[in-house]
């Protein structure tokens, strides 16, 4: 069904209010344990944007995010901005997001509507499996390429990434369910995955 003008301009509300999530997520102070990554909570307003809105609309929401930024606005960590910041050792953690956002998205999606609103559990684990197959991977081939380390060396950099990872995914989790409770209707209607990308259906 053709959505409307007023349901378009929700959704464009959404993406540019949960890019701005991100970018305060990303400027509030960082801790730097070891290695040039520093950790912060963009991770956590990436998995949530992707939790709360659905793949389709967290993936341009992230998307935003990284565009305004790399066009000079300094929304990345430690107020970092533009393009020589994708040819730093941090380009496979931003690479990554808009997709671990939409792979998040995706799985919440699957989950059942009535449900969604108390299943910390399974958007835990929505938000940690994304995080994992995607933000540590790209993160790690990010550094192994721009610092450069061996693959061994960027596995060992991106370890102490992985506990604050977990708490992250759990506040995450905790918040995105607490939004689902006050807006039962955020997420798009589930839809084929082609479909819901903006492929013709067959």
């Amino acid at each position: 069904m053709p959505r409307t003008a007023r349901q378009r301009g929700t959704d464009l509300a959404l993406i540019a209010g949960f890019a701005t999530v991100i970018a305060v997520c990303a400027l509030l102070p960082s801790i730097t344990i070891a290695g040039p990554v520093p950790i912060t909570l963009q991770t956590f307003g990436v998995l949530l944007t992707g939790a709360v809105l659905g793949a389709r609309r967290g993936f341009l929401a992230v998307l935003l995010y990284l565009v305004v930024g790399a066009a000079g606005l300094p929304i990345f960590a430690k107020g970092a901005a533009g393009l020589g910041v994708f040819a730093g050792p941090t380009v496979g953690y931003l690479v990554a997001f808009p997709f671990a956002a939409a792979l998040c998205g995706f799985l919440v999606e699957r989950l059942p509507r009535r449900r969604i609103a108390t299943s910390i559990p399974l958007i835990f684990l929505a938000g940690l499996a994304s995080s994992a197959l995607l933000i540590h991977t790209l993160g790690i081939a990010g550094m192994a390429l721009r610092i450069p380390l061996s693959p061994g060396e960027a596995f060992l950099a991106d370890l102490p990434f992985w506990p604050g990872d977990v708490v992250k995914n759990l506040a995450m989790a905790l918040v995105a369910t607490t939004v689902h409770r006050a807006f039962p209707d955020l997420l798009p209607p589930r839809r084929p995955l082609l479909s819901a990308w903006g492929a013709p259906r067959a």
